[in-house]
């Protein structure tokens, strides 16, 4: 057995790619796109017709709204690949706006309900900003599921948890590059690998404290730089996988044992955590880690879709 079919009996493998023709080699589960990997996606021949396609049809409205269209066409042409949910991401330029952000999501929803997709297969992405999880929490209890992304803190997991937002995905590689950055000359590799990795632990962390306190948020390692930090977290409830990892781990067929489990979480001496905004938001300022990549990372997709809609022009 290779180390993508063994992970597959602990953890639900999620592709993590806008190129939807790559997917049925890995036979993932669900898939996740972000505006990057549509970015990238578009910009390959083969997928340049649904570009011009969406802009054909739908070239008279406002750019936000064909922006909208191209992301649903892509997540239904994933959909049709794969038998669970696809993750579509709100406009990051939302991300402190908890309105705009809940009215942008209801809005995808209602482009994926109008092609006969139904509400149990998609997952609204959104920023894990204290407005993003609010704005989770709104649509959560309308029947509309999120996914809570740039995700860094124990502190954004247990505000998530809180808001009761259907999925979490704590990015694990961008961890590791701030804490290998942050130490230059002074980080060795091999002392902060696998389950000793930064990244790592901080999902370890979260996955054990929603396991001990009967917290139904599903918890999704994303964001991976290599099989040493997926071998690490076999056993997490989903991993979102980039497909050259993807290929990697079935390439190999090293042993890989389960490292997470949700009865082995019981068995830890845990306190409960909850969070008001003060809280959150003093926990953040504590977090230079934290603050730094999600601010980041919403500067970066901010950017692909400013290059995303120009492409559309």
């Amino acid at each position: 057995m290779n180390q993508l079919d063994a992970l597959k009996q602990f953890t639900t493998v999620v592709a993590d790619t806008g190129d939807f023709k790559q997917l049925a080699q890995f036979q993932p589960q669900d898939a996740t796109t972000n505006p990057s990997l549509i970015l990238k996606a578009v910009q390959k021949p083969e997928y340049l017709p649904l570009l011009k396609a969406t802009v054909a049809a739908h070239g008279k409205e406002p750019m936000d709204a064909q922006i909208d269209r191209l992301l649903v066409r892509f997540g239904c042409e994933i959909l049709a690949t794969i038998p669970g949910r696809v993750s579509t991401e709100v406009d990051a330029r939302l991300s402190f706006d908890t309105a705009a952000t809940v009215a942008r999501a209801k809005r995808i929803m209602a482009l994926y309900e109008a092609q006969g997709v139904t509400r149990e297969r998609v997952l609204i992405k959104i920023a894990s900003t204290w407005e993003g999880i609010q704005a989770a929490a709104e649509l959560e209890r309308e029947g509309i599921r999120t996914n809570l992304t740039l995700l860094f803190s124990f502190a954004q997991a247990v505000a998530c948890g809180d808001a009761k937002v259907q999925l979490i995905s704590p990015f694990v590689g961008r961890i590791y590059d701030w804490y290998k950055k942050s130490a230059g000359s002074a980080w060795v590799e091999a002392d902060n690998a696998n389950a000793h990795d930064p990244g790592v632990k901080s999902v370890r962390a979260i996955y054990n404290h929603y396991k001990r306190h009967g917290i139904q948020t599903e918890v999704m390692g994303a964001s991976f730089r290599n099989v040493g930090q997926i071998t690490a977290l076999a056993g997490c409830d989903l991993l979102t996988i980039a497909p050259e990892l993807l290929a990697q781990l079935g390439a190999s067929n090293e042993p890989l044992a389960q490292a997470l489990s949700a009865s082995a979480a019981m068995k830890l001496d845990l306190p409960v955590v909850h969070h008001t905004e003060a809280s959150f938001r003093y926990a953040m300022n504590e977090d230079a880690m934290a603050t730094e990549k999600l601010a980041e990372g919403i500067r970066a997709f901010c950017v692909d879709a400013v290059k995303l809609e120009a492409l559309m022009h």
